[in-house]
């Protein structure tokens, strides 16, 4: 069976994130440690909170090559929510340098009236790679649920997989590029096409792992 790692760094929606995999048809496994990372043959990393302290943890626990090493060598790779976030440049939410695997700038909500921020609910996706793996066998616009106030802005708009629209703003609400796949709403909180997703992400494992 396939070996998928849920990143710790002490902080995150760990535990739901492994019981939406494991209802996926995985065995996930929580680890902060490089050998077991470099292991494994896929990774996953969850988060919520802020950008600050999540960077923070992350670097703490020396995790930071680890998971750039994961994504370089092909091994597929899911980032939920902040996990997202932290795989660009920087964040008008704080201070820290983010991962810079994804060029660009995480950006917050503008106000705007009819609208509240955090954007939090449910809300359909439109998806701008519909051949994304992770969109196998999903309706042309799936609802999932999103708690944030920010979101990312790639510099390469190629790498957008789906977008979500809040009041007049649209914007990235997941990116793919090869092995590296990430949102920004919680697949393990949106009921069926939640489940959809993660059942994707671990088909899309098992074909990368040897038989």
């Amino acid at each position: 069976m396939a070996a998928i790692a849920v990143i710790d760094y002490d902080m995150g929606n760990l535990h739901s994130v492994c019981k939406g995999l494991e209802k996926a048809g995985a065995s996930p496994k929580i680890t902060d440690s490089a050998m077991e990372l470099a292991k494994a043959d896929a990774l996953v990393l969850p988060g919520v909170g802020a950008f600050d302290p999540t960077v923070q943890h992350i670097r703490s626990r020396d995790l930071v090559e680890p998971i750039k090493d994961a994504i370089t060598s092909g091994k597929p790779f899911l980032g939920i929510c902040m996990g997202l976030q932290v795989l660009f440049d920087s964040s008008e939410e704080g201070v820290e340098p983010g991962l810079g695997i994804i060029s660009g700038t995480v950006r917050r909500f503008k106000s705007e009236p009819g609208i509240t921020i955090p954007h939090m609910g449910w809300n359909h996706l439109e998806l701008t790679q519909p051949h994304c793996p992770l969109w196998q066998n999903l309706s042309l616009q799936p609802w999932v649920y999103f708690v944030h106030s920010y979101y990312v802005d790639p510099q390469d708009p190629t790498v957008q997989a789906a977008t979500v629209t809040h009041g007049s703003q649209t914007v990235t609400a997941a990116i793919a590029r090869d092995n590296l796949m990430a949102m920004q709403f919680h697949p393990e909180k949106s009921s069926t096409a939640g489940l959809q997703i993660l059942s994707n992400f671990v088909r899309q494992v098992r074909t990368v792992v040897p038989v």
